[in-house]
């Protein structure tokens, strides 16, 4: 591992061939990121669409846990998913690619769904019970079986926007998951890296990855049987974390129920971690996974990212896509380790 030095560094991932500056000459530590907590929730909003009671204020759910004398669209449930109302994309139609000149265009065919975490307007998914987390995973994976029957489908994309600056409309915590009919470009770059690799090795990038991860330690954040998460070695923003499948596994829908709850702890650990430390920051996280109703995913291995919102993408990373992250991810790991002392989080369970 090259020395983290005074002076800046540019690293380069080694999937997507991208090049990130780690400006080690302004590093920044926890409590040097001047984040404003957003106000305390109340348990329940009435004029929330996601609070239990207001049902009728969304679409008709496309999936519900509930209780078995309870009645669609009904209080009764706690985890629950439904078409976002002002949906990016439109499941109904044809796709109707065609050619305008030198452009390419197509109907903007797709699904856009609303995973509700909980009942409660004042939980997340770091805040709510273990068995609560585990069952919106399950509800995850339900969504992405049943979306990749539709042979329109190419790409499933899971996320998460925390807080106003992560971009989210609704302070009721909840995920979206979107189906597009192309696999996106900036999706692309992890494909084509890992099947690059794969092609020249006969090995999985990921796995490798882990293997050094692990062997160097200082990245890592934590593991359980299952998984581990560390930050990234050329990670594009402060304070960055992955979580990865120890098993080489291409597509998150491919996990059995003992490895979602395994999922689970790490992920609502690592949430708690990041809110402890950085004064529970706004955030996106996203489920990288294998393309839908492709021949080939066997090179790829899915992941979440978390990217807590510190700063702001400005000139230069949008003129160069190089981004410029503050603080070291040694030193980001390195917080985030001791967070579990600092601040009384329970350790992650052991699967």
């Amino acid at each position: 591992m090259p020395k983290v030095t005074a002076h800046p560094q540019l690293r380069k991932d080694p999937v997507t061939r991208e090049w990130v500056i780690v400006a080690t000459g302004r590093s920044k530590r926890t409590d040097e990121f001047k984040i404003v907590a957003e106000p305390p929730l109340r348990e329940h909003e009435d004029a929330c669409p996601f609070c239990p009671g207001n049902e009728y204020m969304t679409p008709p759910e496309v999936l519900a846990y509930r209780s078995a004398d309870s009645a669609p669209n009904k209080p009764g449930w706690w985890a629950r998913v439904v078409p976002n109302k002002f949906p990016a994309l439109a499941i109904e139609g044809e796709l109707d690619r065609t050619g305008y000149g030198m452009y390419d265009q197509m109907n903007g065919i797709g699904a856009h769904e609303v995973i509700i975490e909980s009942v409660d307007h004042n939980r997340s998914i770091a805040t709510v019970t273990g068995l609560q987390a585990q069952e919106v995973f399950w509800a995850y994976r339900d969504r992405v079986l049943d979306l990749t029957q539709d042979k329109r489908f190419q790409y499933i994309l899971l996320f998460k926007n925390k807080g106003r600056i992560g971009g989210a409309s609704q302070p009721h915590s909840h995920c979206q998951l979107v189906a597009t009919p192309i696999v996106p470009a900036n999706v692309m770059l992890k494909i084509a890296g890992a099947a690059r690799y794969y092609d020249f090795h006969d090995r999985c990038i990921y796995c490798d990855m882990l293997k050094q991860e692990e062997q160097l330690g200082e990245r890592i954040v934590a593991q359980n049987p299952e998984f581990v998460a560390f930050c990234p070695f050329a990670a594009k923003y402060p304070y960055e974390t992955w979580i990865m499948p120890r098993r080489h596994m291409p597509s998150f829908a491919a996990m059995e129920r003992g490895t979602i709850n395994a999922f689970a702890s790490i992920c609502q650990y690592i949430l708690r971690c990041i809110g402890a430390s950085l004064n529970d920051p706004p955030y996106n996280f996203m489920l990288h996974t294998a393309p839908v109703n492709q021949d080939r995913e066997c090179d790829f291995h899915w992941h979440l990212t978390i990217m807590p919102r510190l700063t702001i993408a400005a000139g230069f990373e949008l003129g160069t896509g190089i981004y410029i992250n503050v603080t070291a991810p040694e030193d980001a790991a390195s917080d985030l380790r001791v967070a579990e002392l600092n601040f009384n989080i329970p350790p992650v369970a052991v699967a």
